[in-house]
Order: structure tokens, then sequence, then C-alpha cells
């Protein structure tokens, strides 16, 4: 009965023969050059074998010419197979290096990016992006590495392993049973160390995920870590998980890198009693000098592939590490991707009908919530920290799907709707501005496709963004990007508001869009959002509570449900809780 450890063994190295199938035509190309390379292998010895009792004929009494003629035949002979086996060896490694690994690497990397895409947003929301990159980058790096390396050792190997011994047998079967026995204890050895070097290469790539992690957030967070003086807590903090992956890889390298010498001293042990016996077998049995030579020979190309096999069987658990953190993400649950149906017009009436919704199923966020919007109406949705704002903005774009109510939109069901016919109905402006590197100009169409420049620059006009964009070295064709540093976080954010405005959308929603920008900037934003708004279906989150107070209707939101709701005058005049909101941000002692 296999062990739980055992079965995942045997299911990884099953998983990563198999996706190794789009480079099988290249891995039986790669195998036909390690063959013939083993076949020139084989016959250097059976040639050197014979010129070597060439010399001994010789010695007891042969001719010179005779010897001479078949020794530079015979050289010249050898020189022409090792010459092959060379060249042989080096179209292989570069096969593998050049063509095999390389396309390895690069359809295991497609596939995670194409899994990521089909994967719910919570997965992105609740992992960190270290840990994600480690595993595409360095996990992916370690697979494509060791892969066409085992397989040209396993192959090679046990190929040439069989070849030997075959020839052996013909040579002299009481020498080459004596090292074909020698073999289960090498065999027993390499395995049963390379089993012990499993756990501390898990180890070591689970913690050097960690170490990817620290240090994108470090980088990502410098300036915050500058602000507070915590560059040495951060650089301790980096220290002690760099000792722990120091500690870690010392382990594993030390496991798995002992095999080779075990085996190369029971190898060697082993050759020195095939000579031993090789003398006996001449001396008593009157074996030929060629013949032990021969095997001798044979000896040392039967340990060869012994001690690659061993290291195969090392690199087999490093890799396995690295595969089981990859295929974790390929059998991860997939966002339900129904293909529903799509929406030709869309008016933008919206309606939750006692919709519950909650991230972890012990902590209840939303429950019961009822809103209806009408098409063209301005909502407004504010409430303290961890009402649920956001939360109503996920369920709307179908980020997360509801665990009870429907959500209807134009009277549709969104569950019966594909999630691009949803998510094509809106346009967004986040607190967290997000700019890709490029330039200014596909910064802006990024929400559509295609756009004409007098498009793209009309709605950064709209967007009081036009001047400041002119000012900069390229105008729109100035190359910026996420970190960009020429660029204030309030210009940042006009520009996707520019972006928004461009794409057009019927339903709108804006999630803290102006908490980045300045009183002035957010009064030429708010006169551009007064003219994006119209006609539209507006969800607008905020903290400052001074840029809805023209809103149709304010729903206030406290632990996930609607509390008040109604227009700035009327829930002022309640003095409820939407009148302390207020209060807190505008009241004068």
């Amino acid at each position: 009965m296999k062990s739980r450890k055992q079965r995942l063994f045997d299911e990884t190295a099953v998983r990563l023969i198999q996706e190794a199938k789009p480079i099988a035509h290249w891995l039986a190309l790669g195998a036909v050059l390690d063959i013939l390379a083993v076949l020139c292998a084989v016959a250097a010895p059976e040639i050197l074998g014979e010129l070597v009792q060439k010399l001994y004929d010789y010695w007891e009494g042969g001719s010179v010419g005779t010897v001479r003629g078949a020794l530079t035949e015979g050289l010249l002979c050898l020189l022409g197979v090792y010459a092959a086996a060379g060249v042989l060896r080096y179209c292989n490694m570069l096969l593998m290096n050049n063509v095999v690994s390389r396309h390895y690497s690069c359809g295991i990397r497609i596939k995670i990016s194409d899994k990521i895409r089909r994967l719910p947003v919570k997965y992105v929301d609740q992992t960190p992006v270290g840990d994600i990159l480690n595993r595409m980058i360095g996990d992916v790096s370690e697979i494509g590495g060791y892969v066409h390396r085992i397989f040209d050792v396993m192959v090679k190997g046990f190929f040439q392993i069989t070849l030997i011994a075959v020839a052996m047998f013909l040579e002299n079967w009481i020498l080459a049973c004596f090292v074909v026995l020698m073999t289960p204890l090498s065999v027993l050895l390499s395995s049963k160390i390379a089993s012990l070097s499993e756990k501390h290469y898990d180890e070591m790539f689970e913690t050097s995920g960690k170490l990817t992690e620290i240090v994108e957030e470090s980088f990502s967070n410098y300036p915050t870590t500058k602000a507070y003086n915590l560059e040495d807590y951060t650089a301790e903090k980096h220290a002690a998980m760099n000792r722990k992956l120091a500690k870690a890889t010392a382990r594993a390298n030390f496991t798995g890198s002992i095999v080779q010498p075990l085996i190369k001293f029971a190898n060697a042990f082993a050759y020195i009693l095939i000579n031993l016996v090789g003398g006996w077998l001449i001396v008593r049995r009157g074996v030929s000098v060629g013949v032990v030579v021969t095997i001798v020979l044979y000896a040392r190309q039967f340990a060869s592939p012994l001690e690659e096999i061993a290291m195969g069987l090392a690199d087999l658990n490093h890799v396995k590490a690295s595969a089981r953190r990859v295929f974790e993400i390929f059998d991860m649950e997939e966002e339900n991707q129904s293909a529903g149906r799509g929406l030709e017009t869309v008016r933008g009436s919206v309606e939750f009908e006692n919709v519950s919704f909650s991230y972890k199923p012990e902590e209840p966020l939303i429950e019961n919530l009822n809103i209806t919007v009408a098409p063209g109406q301005n909502v407004a949705i504010v409430g303290p920290t961890g009402a649920g704002k956001t939360t109503i903005v996920n369920l709307l774009m179908r980020f997360y799907d509801i665990r009870e109510g429907t959500i209807r939109l134009d009277g549709h069901d969104v569950a019966g709707l594909s999630r691009d016919a949803v998510r094509n109905c809106f346009g967004m402006v986040l607190q967290d501005t997000w700019l890709f590197r490029g330039t200014i100009a596909e910064n802006v169409a990024y929400g559509k496709p295609g756009a004409t420049r007098e498009e793209i620059e009309a709605a950064c006009r709209k967007a009081y963004c036009d001047h400041f964009i002119r000012t900069m070295p390229d105008g729109y064709d100035t190359v910026i990007g996420e970190d960009t540093t020429n660029l204030s976080g309030g210009q940042k954010q006009l520009l996707t508001i520019a972006r928004a405005l461009l794409a057009d959308k019927p339903l709108l929603i804006l999630d803290e869009a102006t908490s980045n920008v300045d009183t002035r900037t957010e009064m030429m934003i708010q006169k551009a959002m007064d003219e994006l708004m119209k006609g539209k279906t507006c969800f607008v989150i905020a903290h400052r509570l001074s840029t809805i107070v023209g809103s149709d209707r304010i729903l206030v939101l406290d632990h996930g449900r609607i509390v008040e709701q109604g227009t700035h005058p009327e829930l002022l005049r309640k003095r409820g809780f939407y009148y302390q909101l207020y209060q807190s941000q505008y009241a004068i002692s």
C-alpha cells in the first residue's frame, strides 16, 4: 500500500510527463541522439580491448608489421567513434537547451497565466504577488532547467546499462555477473538518500516564496519604509528569512548532492574488486587479457549511468517540489465561466433583491440587501470602513458571486449573463490608480482599444488633464508607468478618469475617485463628472461627503445593511447616522 507522499510523488511525476506532450517529438529526437551516442560509447571499449589484445599478442612474439597496421586501423576507428559520440552529445545538448527546455518552460508559464485569468478575483486578492511571481518565474525555471536533464539521463542511462550488460555477457558471463550483482547496492543507496532530500526541497521552495514576498513588499512600499525609518526592521526581516532560506537550501543541497559521492565510492570499490577478479581469471582460468580489459572498461561505463541516474533521482525530488507548487495553481477551482447571454442594449436599471454575501462563511457581511436603482440615477454609497461599500461594487461586477438573493441588470438576473457582458456595461475609476508602462495615449485608450487620437485628446480635455499632458516632454507620446515619478497622485487619477470618459459605458462606478486629489483638482473633476454622469447610472463610493451632496440618492451602509437612504438634505434633516458622519467631517466646534 503506497503512502500518501508516495502517491503524490507518482502523480507529480506523471503530470510532469504529461506536460511534456507538446514537445514529445523533440524529446523523441533527443532520445535517438542519445541512443546513437550510447552505441558509439559501447563500441569504444570493444575496439580498445581488441587493440590491447593485439599488443599483448605482439609482446608474446607477433609480427611488427601486422601489429602496426592493426593499431593504425584500430586507432582511426576509435577516433571516429569518439568524434561521432562527441558530435551527437553536442547536438543533443543544443536540442535540449535551446528547444526542449525553452518551449517546455514557456508553455507552462502560458498555462499559468491563462489559468490565473480564469481564477476568481479572490485568489489574486488573497495571494501575495510575490508568491505568484515566484511560482511563475522561479518554480517554472527549476522545472524547465531539470526536466530535460532528467529525461536525458533516464533514457541514455537505462539504454546504456542494458546495452553494456548484454555486451559484457557476450564477452565473459562470470565477470558480467559480478559487475551486474554490484548494481543493486548502488541503486538502493541512491534511492534511499534521494527520498530524504524531498522534504528539504519542499521547505526550500516554500521559504523562497516567502522571501520573494518580503522583497516585493519592501520595494512596493519603499517610501513608507523610509518615512517611518524602518530600513533596519525591513533589513532584519529580510535577513531572518534569508538565513532560514540559506539553512533550508544547505540541507536540501547536502542531502541531494551527497548521493553522487557515495555512489562514486561504491562504484570505485566495485571497480577494484572487478579488476582483482579479472586478474584472477587471467591467471587461473586462461581468460584473454583483451576480454578482461574490455569488461573493465565496460564496468566503468556501467557505473557512469548509475551515478547519473542517482543524481537524476535527486533532481526529480528537486523538480517535484517546484512542480507541486505550480500544479497547485493548475488544480485550483476556476471561476464559473458559464457562457450566459449578452445584452444588446443597456438602459442601466439595477436591482438587489434579498442579497446576502460574505467573504468568509463564518463572518457574515451583507444580509438581505435590497436596492432599486432606476436608469440614469446617481446613487452614492457612504458608510464607515468595513460597512460593505466596495463589496457592493464587487458584486455588481461579478468579481464575487452572491450567496443568496438576486441581482438584476435591466431586469435580467446577472447570474444568467456572461461575466464579460456584465463587466462590459461598467466604467470604473478606483481609488488606487493603475497605469501600465506605455505612452499616455495608450494608457487612456486602455478602456477603448482602437480609439483615435482625437477621441483620446477630447476625453483628456473633459478630465482636465490635457494641459499638463502637453507640458510633458513628448506630450501624449510620453512613456509612463505605475512607478513613474514625474506624475503626481492627482494627475494619475485624472488619467484614469479620462480613461473612463473615453470608454463611455452606460453604468459608472466611482470608488473614492477623488480621494487622491487636492480641493482645486477635485472641483475640476467634479465638473467633468457632472458631464460624464449625464444619462448614466452611477454608483459613487465616497468618504469625502462633499462630493456626493448632489446625488439623486444616498445609501448609508453600516455592517452590510442600509440604515438610511435619501437625498443629502433629507438625511441631514433626519439627524441620524448620515448626519453624524457629515458632522464629524464638517462640524465646527
